[in-house]
Parts: structure tokens; sequence; C-alpha cells
């Protein structure tokens, strides 16, 4: 059945999309990468439209590119960049490109993509999200802008119900990632301590976060809409600090 869907993913060229999009590919879906650079693997279902999701006009371009070549059933707005700054040093300007990257370019390509969602009465739309927006240490703009996915996505759950449309957010923990590695040092002390405090006792690895991904892509999933999955090993229960 899965030969039927195309999805697509931002940030789908490394990372955490990287693996979700060979983990669709290999379960027959089309998928679509959009980021700024192709990923370094190749299918011949796959495809990449290379757009920086900070630039809305390159967004708008890249939603009425894919939206002409594509019948696109799931999108997952997988791009994220964090911009750590303590208060003193945080700029608005922070808050606003991230909103942009994180919210703004969703709304765009979803916007794209609901014609044909809401024609075929199917769609998965899935917001990787982060257990930053509980709160965490110099995450002023990130914390900010993956909050308000989480409301976006409420509130797109509600309006896109009627359609069969399901809305959710996978609110992954510390994961072992690039964008991790670029503030706590690969293989340090820090890294070892952190690993620590997570109830479970390890950090989580990129294939916990797809995994949670797949569940909410499952046509099966149709019942559950509106939802925040954590995928943190435990870090969001409680008042444990990360």
């Amino acid at each position: 059945m899965s030969q039927d869907f195309t999805a697509v993913i931002t940030g789908g060229n490394k990372g955490i999309g990287a693996d979700l999009a060979k983990r669709m590919l290999a379960d027959g879906y089309r998928v679509v990468s959009v980021a700024r650079r192709a990923p370094d693997f190749s299918h011949e279902r796959l495809s990449s439209v290379e757009a920086d999701l900070l630039d809305a006009d390159a967004v708008s371009q890249a939603a009425k590119e894919i939206a002409a070549t594509h019948q696109v059933t799931h999108f997952v707005q997988n791009a994220g960049l964090i911009w750590p700054n303590l208060i003193e040093d945080a700029k608005p300007d922070d808050i606003t490109g991230l909103a942009q990257l994180h919210l703004g370019s969703a709304l765009t390509l979803l916007q794209a993509f609901l014609p044909a969602m809401k024609e075929r009465r199917f769609g998965r739309v899935i917001f990787n999200g982060s257990r930053a927006a509980l709160g965490a240490k110099t995450r002023t703009a990130y914390g900010a802008s993956k909050a308000g996915m989480v409301g976006m996505a409420r509130t797109w759950a509600l309006e896109l119900a009627p359609h069969q449309i399901t809305v959710n957010v996978v609110a992954p923990g510390p994961i072992l990632t690039d964008n991790f590695w670029g503030i706590i040092p690969k293989g340090s002390q820090q890294e070892a301590e952190l690993a620590s405090r997570i109830p479970v006792g390890r950090l989580g690895e990129v294939e916990d976060v797809t995994n949670a991904f797949m569940f909410f892509a499952d046509p099966k999933s149709g019942f559950v809409t509106g939802q925040t999955l954590y995928v943190c090993g435990g870090a969001s229960v409680g008042s444990l600090q990360i």
C-alpha cells in the first residue's frame, strides 16, 4: 500500500531526516527531500529539491514545484537549527528566523500539499519537535519555536480531522546527531554525564526517533491526532534538567 504514498521530508538529507527517508524508501514510499543540499545517497524513488527554509520566497517556490509534480500524502517538517544563546546574547532576529524555519516554512509547504490530501481524504503531517519546548537553558528562540509547533499542530489537527488528515509531533530529547555534537563534544565527559542523567541511562539514537515517525505515518494510526510523543528516554518526566 505504501507504494501509493509520497512523503516530503524537510531536512531529508542528513541525520534524523535521512534515516527516516531511508526507512520510508525501504517500505515503498516515494520520498522528496527539501533541504539546502541534496542527500548523499540515492534511490529510484528519491528526489530532492534544494531550498533554504529560512528564505520564505525559496520555500514558496519549492512548495509550488513539489505540488505540481507529486501527490503528497505525508509531510514531515523535520529540518531544524538550534542557535543557542543565553538571554543576554539572544536577539529578536533569532526568534523570527527560527519561527520561519520551523513554523512558517511548514505552513507554506502544507498549504501547497493540502488540496491533494483533501481530495484523497488521507494525509499525515508530522513535526519534529523537541523536549526543549518544555524548557532548556540557552534555548530562547529554539524552545519558543518548538513549543509553537505543538500549538500549531493541535490547531491543524482540529481543522483537518474531518478530511482524515492527522497532525502530530515527535519531540526528541538528546539524540546523537550532528546538531547534538555541535553543542556537546562527541565522546566527551559532558556527553557521558548527560547520558547518566537520562532515566533509561543512555542518549537517544536516530532510529529511536524514526520509529516514532513511522508510527504516526502509518495509515493504521488514523485515530491518533493532535498529539505530542516525547522520545527522550524519560527526560520529559519530572524535573530532570538536561
